[in-house]
């Protein structure tokens, strides 16, 4: 079905083209307009005043309505963008404009018109399968322009068609070369890829490829939940790696402090006395101390004196 609309459009284009290739200029159509009127004034003022026999009457609008009519199809005019091929009896004449020219009629032919402005042409490959066979629809933008009209015209049936068609075929054989990651992350060497192919192809017509630009690469939605997942369990792994490099530096970390406390006791106390505090200040704190931890320190004896000093506070405010 796509190959049939495609055709049905490729038909429908080339009628359009070939109905606006006649180029009736809006000044030639004018002139006609007043060589019409001057046979019909003429024609009723020759009648009128019987100046002139029907005969020479018939023969002056005869003459009005060939010249008229040599002008509409001889004058032509080019837009600035513009080239008409112009052919002689069949050969190739010359390129004429832009601007203003003449032709004569039924000896010269315009076939066609050639556009130098930058063209843009969408293609796409659909289910293309890449090198690690996976399906995959890519929608790509051409740029190109014409730089030599006669090849254009000469080289080619029709140039715009054939370069749709080249696109495309580049399209194909460049992601069959390439698997499915290289294309993702890889746009800018596939778009040089592709100009570089395409303009291969086209320099023999006259064209020249200015640019490709891929616009979207659309994979198999099963695929798609499948690298979803992939990519979480990959994230996962960095971070319990992460983790993994944070536990190595504190034990790092640990290992060179206690290397520090192994010949000072009493810096070793003083540290642990600061964690206690530390932990203490936080109300309703509960902190569990080993019992060796509480020998070693003296964490009793330091305890029963502090509480000692607390009972003794309130016996010497009474005595005051």
């Amino acid at each position: 079905m796509s190959q049939k609309n495609t055709k049905g459009q490729e038909q429908m284009l080339r009628a359009m083209r070939a109905s606006q290739d006649q180029h009736i200029s809006g000044i030639a159509g004018t002139i006609f307009g007043i060589f019409l009127l001057l046979a019909t004034l003429g024609a009723i003022f020759f009648s009128q005043n019987q100046i002139l026999s029907d005969a020479w009457i018939g023969a002056w609008v005869t003459v009005m309505m060939l010249i008229g009519i040599y002008i509409l199809f001889s004058l032509k005019i080019a837009s600035q963008w513009e080239k008409a091929v112009m052919l002689r009896l069949g050969r190739f004449r010359k390129l004429a404009g832009p601007g203003m020219f003449w032709i004569i009629p039924i000896v010269d032919t315009l076939p066609i018109w050639i556009d130098h402005r930058v063209m843009v042409t969408p293609f796409s490959a659909e289910k293309t399968l890449t090198k690690d066979t996976v399906p995959v629809d890519v929608d790509a933008v051409l740029f190109w322009l014409v730089w030599d009209a006669e090849k254009a015209a000469l080289e080619v049936e029709d140039y715009r068609v054939a370069i749709a068609w080249a696109a495309q075929t580049a399209l194909r054989e460049v992601l069959g070369q390439m698997d499915l990651a290289s294309i993702l992350i890889g746009r800018a060497k596939m778009d040089a890829d592709l100009q570089r192919i395409i303009d291969e192809r086209t320099t023999p017509w006259g064209i020249t490829v200015q640019s490709v630009e891929i616009r979207d690469v659309v994979i198999p939605p099963d695929l798609e939940d499948t690298m979803s997942r992939q990519a979480q369990a990959e994230r996962e792994r960095q971070a319990r790696v992460i983790l993994g490099e944070s536990e190595k530096q504190i034990a790092a970390s640990f290992a060179e402090a206690s290397q520090a406390y192994a010949n000072n006791p009493t810096a070793l106390h003083l540290r642990a006395m600061n964690m206690l505090f530390e932990g203490l200040k936080e109300k309703g704190a509960l902190v569990i101390v080993p019992s060796s931890a509480v020998d070693t320190m003296n964490l009793g004896g330091l305890s029963g004196m502090v509480s000692l000093a607390q009972n003794n506070l309130p016996e010497k405010k009474q005595k005051k």
